[in-house]
């Protein structure tokens, strides 16, 4: 049976929907083990007790570093230690990131560690690489993201020759900043890739590409400027279908293809994302995680171990990642 080690106080719904979400996850078969203080009321899931919580202000570096003892430095350290197959953290991003590098370590060759994650498109999940990792990166760094993300779309998602864009602010080779003009060189020199030139924005929902590159500062404004959208739009749907009599039976009519459309769509579908790179499986889930969206990256977190991802990425990258 998988492990996941969770972090119970993380995210600004915790601990409570942290623990509801770890219950629907276990339902399903995962052993989830949670790890927080003592006296947590964890509805009869383990627990591993912690002392103290790394908040979302805190400098990531430095709190891992003074908080040892933390629910989610402990947490990752679990993976470290062989305890848990799997992590997640609905906290502070760069707390993870951070204990994942003191802990887990990066896989050989990669520079630095990258959260990728899937969005909903017409033509199923497309992989958007950096999602908010690293807020300053090099254009080679992108370049290494990219085959990070190609190795993860082959073997994961089953995407034969994965596609690769490099998100900018035209399709033009000429349109960009500095980085993404240095970028967009070294990704179409890479016969390694199959790259597929620029792409913007406004097509990220219609499928631009299998992987979508770019740094992690633009990379995380992307990601939630969509799924702000997405969830602007599905309330004001809903909101306009039940406000008439009439709109609420044109709505009893459209209901099914109405759910397969949030489902689709709705970010706690895929609830987390991966932090590829380390030599252990870490996931992060958004700050204001549901219970859904926590249960939804418990289950992320152990399909991928299930999958091997960190295995697998170990056995392809070093023929990839020497740039």
């Amino acid at each position: 049976m998988t492990r996941v080690a969770v972090d119970a106080l993380g995210g600004d719904n915790a601990p409570g929907e942290v623990v509801f979400g770890a219950l629907a996850a276990a339902a399903d078969g995962i052993d989830v083990v949670l790890y927080g203080p003592r006296g947590l009321e964890t509805q009869g899931l383990s627990l591993v007790e912690t002392e103290g919580a790394i908040e979302m202000a805190e400098k990531p570096a430095e709190a891992v570093r003074a908080k040892p003892g933390s629910s989610l430095v402990a947490a990752v350290r679990s993976v470290a230690d062989g305890e848990a197959d799997a992590v997640i953290s609905a906290g502070n991003t760069g707390a993870m990131l951070a204990a994942g590098l003191l802990h887990l370590r990066r896989l050989p060759g990669v520079m630095r560690p990258a959260i990728a994650v899937p969005i909903p498109t017409q033509n199923g999940p497309s992989v958007l690489i950096d999602a908010g990792a690293n807020a300053d990166n090099r254009p080679e760094h992108l370049l290494q993201f990219a085959h990070m993300a190609t190795v993860f779309c082959h073997e994961l998602l089953d995407v034969g020759d994965p596609e690769v864009r490099l998100l900018s602010i035209g399709e033009e080779d000429e349109k960009g900043n500095q980085l993404t003009l240095e970028a967009n060189r070294l990704l179409r020199e890479d016969e390694r890739l199959n790259f597929g030139g620029n792409a913007e924005s406004r097509d990220l929902l219609r499928g631009a590409a299998d992987v979508i590159v770019t740094d992690g500062f633009t990379g995380n404004i992307a990601l939630k400027l969509l799924e702000g959208t997405i969830r602007e739009l599905l309330d004001a749907l809903r909101d306009e279908i039940t406000a008439t009599a009439r709109g609420k039976l044109g709505g009893f009519l459209i209901q099914p293809a109405a759910r397969r459309l949030r489902k689709r769509l709705d970010p706690d579908t895929y609830g987390g994302a991966y932090l590829l790179g380390l030599r252990g499986l870490a996931v992060v889930a958004h700050g204001n995680s549901s219970r859904t969206a926590i249960a939804n990256a418990i289950r992320l977190a152990a399909r991928g171990a299930e999958h091997r991802v960190v295995e697998r990425l170990s056995e392809r990258l070093p023929q990839r990642v020497s740039v």
